[in-house]
């Protein structure tokens, strides 16, 4: 990885001679080791001081070329390794930049540590026209819904304090992005002395909640007692011993557990007790699965009620939910969900209970249950015919299997249409899930994150977008190339915004109307973007377009060279809409070329 060069070396940190030294020095002392940024001038106190007070280290400045990408890769840095780096937002635009990707986040439940900034508070410090339109009363209020915690702190010592408060707020479960204003004028107060650093080992977070030991009991009894347990794996810890333990578990009690793509890897794909497929919406075999249990524990699931309401499982089942998740809720974000059916409601860290189960377990002969886990029929695969000039998604599936075999690869993302076959996760690390809030365009910055995270390491990070994807924000790349990490990233293009495609063919049969219409305002073509080009052009190694699987396994075994030189390269894939889930079968790409 590349680190900035100072103009001026700091051989030693200067002695705090102004505000934003002492905003920085705190910063030093929180463990968050990177910043990402667009520069903007309502930060210019921080930025010098990031610079020229500590020396660009701790945290280390990571560029962006837009402040929704400088976000996205702290998510991605967060999916790596469960703990937030900081991000600094330049005044009320750069926050209206930023939004989605906070809401990201936020759906995504990441920490992360956001400076925000704005014009001096003074009126009388404000100089004319753009510290007046930079500058906003009540700032947070354009995030306050989707963020966990805010402040916008008076003084250089309240701000010390309120960075203090937002590392231990982000870290605290459920994590989730806080964000601190800070004034510019306070930033570039000239100060009398150095202001004096609290002990930040006293500002931790807490102990994550965990469950009494009767109501441990209770779901012990619970477990034992049912014939068919199903544990649905949410968003739990995803360290490997944490890992390990589920495995343990699960294995102890004879339960067959579910997993889902929203997620990162939790739970092994391919253990004989995961019995269906995880996907990005449950599954037919998921949907059996949950139909035939008859006691569900909940580890922090995503949407359970919808889940259950999706499986038409009935009200025959016990339901187990151990979450704390409502903490965040509110009436703005319905990022709740169905409010679920739960006979025993556990407002608790999911590890926690998990641990305790696992000591319940241990000297306990291993649970044998009989006809489960169910036996399911391997589902027949589609004939897909070529579509001419596109590959199936399946080919590249096949392609990209073989050419990163005996490589430790972290799937940073995935298509919606990537073959479940393909799915073969051993480790936390082997995938990071999805960006959390649907909002398109966090792909390549999540990439990039990951990347960072992991550059040093013996994991390549591999991402497979899509088209809207990476046009929505493909300078996010430009930081990897910059920064030289390693990264490999593969457009799978369709050409089209396809899933609205499909979306328009379904209001056009409800409606009566002509369904090869759907098309019009869908189509990325005429011209067809160059995405090799585009990503050249931001210091990528760019190849394709990639039409046939000969060429693809060239343009793999060159981009993985490159890759293995510590660049970032990117493979444009021409890719068939056909086979992508939740398309009707009928459907192909048949609008215009």
């Amino acid at each position: 990885m590349k680190i900035e060069k100072l103009t001026v070396p700091v051989e030693n940190r200067p002695q705090m001679e102004w505000g934003s030294d002492a905003i920085t020095e705190v910063l030093s002392q929180l463990d968050l080791p990177f910043i990402s940024l667009t520069p903007g001038a309502s930060y210019r106190g921080v930025h010098d001081s990031l610079v020229n007070y500590l020396g660009n280290s701790k945290p280390e400045m990571i560029l962006c070329l837009h402040e929704e990408n400088a976000v996205a890769v702290a998510q991605g840095y967060a999916k790596v390794t469960g703990k937030p780096m900081a991000v600094a937002l330049h005044s009320n635009v750069g926050l209206m930049h930023a939004t989605m990707a906070i809401f990201n986040a936020y759906c995504d439940r990441m920490p992360m540590v956001i400076l925000g900034a704005t014009g001096p508070l003074d009126a009388t410090e404000r100089r004319p026209w753009i510290d007046w339109i930079h500058t906003a009363t009540d700032q947070a209020a354009l995030i306050r819904n989707y963020i966990k915690w805010d402040d916008q702190p008076g003084s250089v010592t309240a701000a010390v304090e309120s960075l203090a408060r937002a590392n231990q707020v982000t870290r605290s479960y459920p994590c989730a992005p806080t964000y601190v204003v800070l004034d510019a004028g306070i930033q570039e107060q000239r100060l009398s002395k150095p202001v004096q650093m609290p002990n930040l080992a006293r500002y931790l977070p807490p102990t994550p909640p965990a469950p009494p030991s009767q109501v441990v009991d209770e779901t012990w009894r619970l477990l034992n007692e049912a014939r068919r347990p199903l544990i649905l794996m949410g968003r739990v810890s995803r360290t490997r011993k944490s890992w390990d333990d589920r495995v343990r578990l699960v294995e102890a009690l004879g339960a067959c557990v579910l997993t889902d793509l929203k997620i990162g890897a939790v739970f092994p794909t391919k253990h004989p007790l995961q019995p269906a497929w995880p996907g990005a919406r449950i599954t037919p075999a998921g949907r059996s699965l949950i139909r035939d249990a008859d006691l569900i524990l909940s580890l922090d699931w995503v949407d359970l009620g919808g889940t259950l309401q999706t499986a038409d499982s009935g009200d025959t089942q016990t339901v187990i939910s151990c979450t704390n998740d409502q903490a965040l809720h509110n009436g703005w974000s319905k990022d709740h969900y169905v409010l679920p059916k739960v006979d025993l409601s556990i407002c608790a860290d999911p590890n926690s209970l998990v641990d305790a189960l696992l000591v319940k377990a241990e000297g306990n002969a291993p649970i044998s249950r009989i006809g489960w886990p169910p036996k399911f029929q391997p589902a027949e695969s589609a004939t897909m015919e070529k579509d001419g000039e596109q590959l199936l998604m399946s080919e590249l599936a096949a392609s990209m299997q073989s050419a990163l075999a005996g490589r430790k690869v972290t799937w940073t993302g995935l298509p919606l249409g990537w073959s479940r076959e393909e799915l073969d996760f051993n480790d936390p690390l082997d995938y990071l899930g999805r960006d959390g809030g649907g909002g398109v365009g966090a792909g390549p910055g999540v990439a990039v994150g990951a990347a960072l995270a992991l550059a040093g390491t013996d994991r390549l990070p591999v991402a497979v977008i899509g088209d809207g994807d990476y046009l929505m924000a493909s300078s996010a790349l430009w930081t990897a190339a910059h920064h030289r990490l390693p990264l490999l990233v593969v457009v799978a293009n369709n050409r089209a915004y396809y899933n609205d495609e499909v979306h328009q063919q379904r209001v056009a049969i409800t409606r009566g109307r002509p369904v090869e219409n759907r098309w019009v305002g869908q189509h990325l073509r005429d011209p067809d973007p160059d995405l090799a080009t585009i990503a050249r052009g931001h210091g990528l190694k760019g190849f394709g377009p990639v039409r046939t699987t000969v060429e693809l396994e060239k343009a793999l075994a060159e981009a993985l060279s490159e890759v293995d030189l510590g660049n970032a390269a990117l493979i444009d894939v021409w890719i068939s809409p056909r086979g992508y889930e939740g398309a009707p079968p009928e459907m192909s790409n048949q609008g215009r070329g």
